[in-house]
């Protein structure tokens, strides 16, 4: 029988009260065991809250639709005692900022073996003993287990983070813009750790970020979400050479680059769709240079390329895309 999806997200909508179109908008998404996918879009696109729904950490009131499936049980259906499990062993995240993450009197040993020796996953001996080993992976020596939060840099405490997320030996590791609040120096370093240590343990890995470049080199599969809903998927290497949405063209064509001559960053005008208004079309039409008078009346359907068929664009007029230097930038 096959193995199930580290992550297999499928049909998810989230609304929230006060507003009168959904959050999340029939979102699927799927990460495999050891593979590592890419969430990207704009600030306030959905990314988070999508990485956050797979341990149900949602907002007070949503109203949920769909199913969020880690290792092949649904997290949006378990009773506490399932979602527990589930936060305990299967999937574990690390979030942006690490100083937010960990109690400051609390010494980092009591920080990395609390939550396995409180779910009865491990004792306190082996606890230490995993959390030792675990510093040691993500290049730590085991005297941080002794030090409190404020001894060490921002880099070793976003490692410290790691380390607590792999405690439970996740099948699902969860990276919400981990590298958002370090130095570039410390930002390379802790990719090249995770892409690691997906390696070493075959932990399927959700990498969420806005920086297009990061996930072009970490990822094996890329979603770009645009206002809730998934605008393009597929294979890095052929979603960021030859992109089928508008909006992931538009986003390639803002990216600043050294090379080239030098110029006017561009940037895409307008801002995404009002939660507060409802939406009949596609979401990025008001925004998009492609836009024609379908694209006000009708959201589009994932299609797939003609000669790539996981490489899927939601895009009335992907086909103009194909091929084209067309400029995206209104």
């Amino acid at each position: 029988m096959k193995a199930p999806h580290a992550l297999d997200i499928q049909g998810l909508r989230i609304t929230l009260p006060g507003t009168a179109r959904p959050v999340l908008d029939g979102v699927d998404l799927s990460v495999a065991a050891g593979e590592t996918v890419a969430l990207v879009g704009e600030s306030g696109s959905g990314k988070s809250i999508t990485s956050r729904s797979a341990l149900r950490l949602l907002p007070p009131g949503a109203a949920v639709e769909g199913s969020v499936r880690v290792a092949g049980r649904d997290v949006l259906t378990l009773d506490a005692a399932g979602l527990r499990s589930v936060r305990a062993g299967s999937a574990a995240m690390v979030f942006q900022d690490p100083r937010a993450a960990v109690n400051p009197l609390r010494r980092i040993g009591d920080f990395l073996t609390e939550g396995v020796t409180l779910t009865g996953t491990a004792n306190r001996r082996d606890a230490e003993a995993r959390a030792a080993a675990l510093l040691e992976a993500v290049g730590l020596d085991r005297s941080v287990l002794r030090k409190y939060p404020g001894q060490v840099s921002g880099g070793m405490l976003q490692r410290v983070v790691i380390a607590a997320a792999l405690m439970g030996n996740p099948q699902l590791l969860l990276a919400d813009e981990p590298t958002t609040a370090l130095d570039v120096t410390n930002q390379a370093e802790v990719v090249a750790l995770l892409a690691g240590l997906r390696e070493r343990f075959g932990t399927g890995l959700l990498f969420v970020t806005h920086d297009l470049d990061l996930a072009a080199a970490i990822s094996d599969r890329v979603y770009v979400m645009y206002a809730g809903r998934i605008a393009e998927t597929g294979p890095a290497e052929a979603l960021f050479a030859r992109p089928r949405h508008p909006y992931t063209a538009a986003l390639l064509a803002s990216t600043p680059r050294m090379e080239g001559p030098p110029g006017r960053l561009a940037a895409i005008d307008g801002q995404p769709p009002d939660l507060r208004e409802p939406l009949q079309g596609c979401a990025f039409a008001a925004r998009c240079p492609l836009a024609t008078e379908i694209c006000d009346q009708r959201a589009p359907q994932p299609s797939a390329a003609p000669d790539r068929a996981e490489h899927r664009a939601a895009c009335h007029h992907s086909d103009r895309l194909e091929g084209s230097t067309i400029d995206v930038r209104r």
